[in-house]
């Protein structure tokens, strides 16, 4: 597996690290747990480096169940997890963010024992929240940075103002935000911004929620737990409409002897050479074609075709319902 670096950050990662969260949260019922740890100790013998997770995600038993998948092999990876949401009797407060300099505090200790490890390497604010000024959870971080209980600073789905602020108290090593085929806000501001600061970039959802690999339909089914069920995109009406999406992918990959998700990965992967997709899946060999993306060589040509293509298609559906829509700082 090829390594990239952060920015300038000098945290280096595999080209491609895992998304965590769909081993416990999101994508329907959780993974059994012997399952969960197979999974990510399969991607660290394919070379995998860099895996994220987050307290919400369970919440709080995706960190558990990382933790102890990573455990034996502590020193020769990088994981990331996350701050900024409240929680009450164990369960997250739907629309409630707290990024409190005291709360950030109380959540590295707890996210460090369930992490069964001393230091986290990339500690993000997972959303932005307007009522804590950004230079006092940066000021925050670079406490428990100097503690060496953190080792870089992170945020995700933030704005370019809110990035720059941040930045000028403690340098930010990643931004992590949606990227992908079907979803290219980035480009306009984010991306520019983030080379200019010398920060890297960790796209989740780098196959749209799973869409991008041609595997879903207008006709799929989700379990009633599966976040999709409320995302707009995700509507039958919008499915089928997106399938154009999924066709230049298939185009593409047929000349690449690839597959769909395969070429929507190394599509990322040849934008910046400091751009790491992050994606997720529960099962070894889903992974093990994820990872197959990081040696399909996208060519000039190539790029120049999927662009052209992709101009031509409008995405239909909001990416998120209304309520996590207001919890994205722009």
């Amino acid at each position: 597996m090829q390594t990239r670096e952060l920015g300038t950050s000098g945290l280096e990662v595999s080209a491609l690290g895992l998304g965590c969260m769909g081993l416990s949260f999101g994508y329907g019922p959780a993974v059994e747990k012997q399952q969960g740890i197979t999974l990510i100790r399969a991607a660290v013998e394919r070379g995998v480096t860099f895996f994220d997770t987050a307290e919400v995600y369970g919440p709080f038993t995706n960190e558990e169940l990382v933790g102890e998948a990573l455990a034996p092999v502590r020193d020769r990876v990088v994981i990331a997890t996350k701050f900024g949401f409240s929680f009450k009797g164990g369960k997250q407060v739907p629309g409630s963010l707290d990024s409190r300099p005291s709360h950030i505090r109380e959540v590295v200790e707890a996210s460090l024992k369930r992490l069964r490890t001393d230091r986290i390497d990339l500690l993000y604010q997972h959303r932005v929240d307007p009522a804590v000024p950004i230079e006092d959870v940066a000021g925050a971080v670079k406490e428990l940075i100097w503690q060496g209980k953190v080792k870089h600073f992170g945020l995700s789905e933030a704005g370019v103002s809110v990035i720059r602020r941040a930045h000028a108290v403690q340098p930010v090593a990643a931004l992590q935000s949606e990227y992908s085929l079907w979803w290219r806000e980035p480009e306009d501001q984010i991306l520019p911004t983030l080379e200019g600061l010398g920060i890297g970039f960790v796209p989740f959802s780098p196959l749209g929620k799973g869409y991008l690999t041609g595997k879903i339909d207008e006709t799929t089914g989700f379990d009633r737990t599966d976040f999709r069920n409320s995302v707009p995109r995700f509507s039958a009406e919008n499915r089928k409409a997106n399938q154009a999406f999924v066709a230049l992918l298939g185009r593409v990959a047929a000349l690449k002897a690839a597959t769909p998700a395969q070429v929507a990965l190394a599509w990322l992967l040849a934008q910046k050479p400091w751009v790491v997709p992050i994606p997720g899946t529960t099962k070894v060999h889903r992974l093990e074609e994820n990872l197959g993306a990081a040696g399909v060589e996208l060519t000039p040509a190539d790029l120049r075709e999927i662009e052209a293509g992709a101009a031509g298609i409008t995405a239909h559906g909001e990416r998120y319902p209304e309520a996590a829509q207001k919890m994205i700082n722009r």
